[in-house]
């Protein structure tokens, strides 16, 4: 029987960042690597130049598999040995299964997964790059297992499920701008232990158990473990 407290995570680009995956917030000229948001990361992007859009994600995918786990994910890990905890990420990097987490729920897909552009359930792991004349079992032209901006976010009601029968919720690496992802924050239980670590905080009100930490990732980890100490 597991009587662990229930730990729920929600992690964004910057705890990527500090393994070297470049983060949206990070550009200051609205680009991305060189490419407009507008041109690769949406559903009008795709069925206008479906090339570039493969080409932005074969590049971006072949920066995740040289990118290393870094000491937050590892501490996320370290925290299974008293706590019950799911990752919630919005990251699609598979950098948390990478350093060992158990639990990992993608808000936002997988860049090591392909699917069909018409039915999302045909998806397979991807070994290479995805090229335009790739084909699912359906016939249709496989494309990354994105969800885009402008796309509907299937994984949210799960995770804000799961959110709702937290014990201990964390914010880590998110600016709280991104939605639904950031409503997150309001499906848990009130008065529980709500932990905010990002090198730039966030907003957040309305929170009676509230700890900020104000820290990279890798730094607010070795704090938050601190900080979690007292509720093992």
């Amino acid at each position: 029987m597991n009587d662990k407290k229930k730990m729920v995570v929600l992690t964004g680009a910057g705890i990527s960042a500090e393994s070297g995956l470049k983060t949206f917030r990070d550009s200051e000229d609205g680009l991305w690597n060189g490419y407009d948001i507008e041109d690769v990361a949406t559903p009008n992007a795709w069925r206008k130049n479906p090339q570039l859009v493969l080409d932005f994600y074969n590049y971006r995918r072949a920066e995740v598999v040289k990118a290393q786990p870094n000491a937050a994910h590892l501490g996320l890990v370290a925290l299974e040995e008293w706590f019950d905890v799911t990752i919630i990420t919005q990251n699609i990097d598979d950098l948390h299964e990478r350093a060992g987490s158990s639990n990992v729920l993608h808000l936002h897909g997988e860049i090591l997964k392909m699917r069909s552009e018409h039915d999302s359930d045909l998806m397979y792991p991807i070994v290479g790059d995805i090229q335009l004349g790739d084909r699912a079992e359906d016939g249709a032209q496989l494309r990354p297992h994105i969800v885009w901006f402008g796309e509907a976010v299937p994984m949210i009601e799960l995770a804000a499920d799961i959110t709702s029968i937290a014990d201990v919720f964390v914010v880590m690496g998110t600016s709280l701008q991104v939605y639904p992802a950031a409503g997150l924050l309001h499906y848990t239980q009130a008065d529980i232990p709500t932990f905010v670590v990002d090198k730039k905080l966030p907003p957040v009100s309305g929170l009676s158990n509230l700890v900020q930490i104000e820290a990279p990732a890798t730094v607010g980890i070795v704090q938050l473990t601190q900080q979690l100490q007292a509720l093992m």
